[in-house]
């Protein structure tokens, strides 16, 4: 396949939610094993690795809300279903989730030290957890189970 023929297909079967929309779900429990990694190490790598992590998911959520909302608005004429309410909910709490936890690693450089401020955060990344897998669980639900309005 030429290289102009490759564009052509990936401009027409681009899905920019799709793309945006996983990239969190492997950020997220990507920066939750570096967390892990960086309590048992010493080395300031991981944790640092871990910040990098959530301020990128923290600029990618608010891509894959968007392009999500205008999916279901073309694809599913912005049909009012219980399914497409709960992933806006769990956007905007995946949101407040990380960006908390990038606010509270940002203003506190030594975050990792024993305290409250440590354990909200660990709580903070490993509560991002069970909303991606729900956000992913509703994805394929939409995907695999309704079937768009044409």
């Amino acid at each position: 396949m030429s290289f102009p023929i490759f564009l052509k297909e990936l401009r027409k079967n681009f899905v920019l939610h799709a793309v945006a929309a996983h990239f969190n779900n492997g950020l997220l429990p990507a920066a939750l094993l570096f967390l892990f990694l960086s309590m048992f190490n010493d080395g300031p790598y991981f944790e640092h690795t871990v910040l990098h992590l959530i301020v990128l998911a923290l600029c990618m959520i608010p891509v894959s809300f968007i392009s999500g909302i205008r999916d279901w608005r073309t694809k599913f004429r912005g049909g009012r279903a219980p399914i497409f309410y709960r992933k806006m909910w769990l956007s905007g709490l995946l949101f407040l989730e990380v960006g908390s936890a990038a606010t509270l690693r940002l203003t506190h450089s030594e975050l990792l030290v024993d305290g409250f401020f440590k354990w909200l955060y660990i709580a903070l990344i490993f509560g991002t957890l069970p909303v991606v897998v729900l956000l992913g669980h509703y994805g394929a639900k939409l995907a695999f189970e309704l079937k768009p309005m044409r």
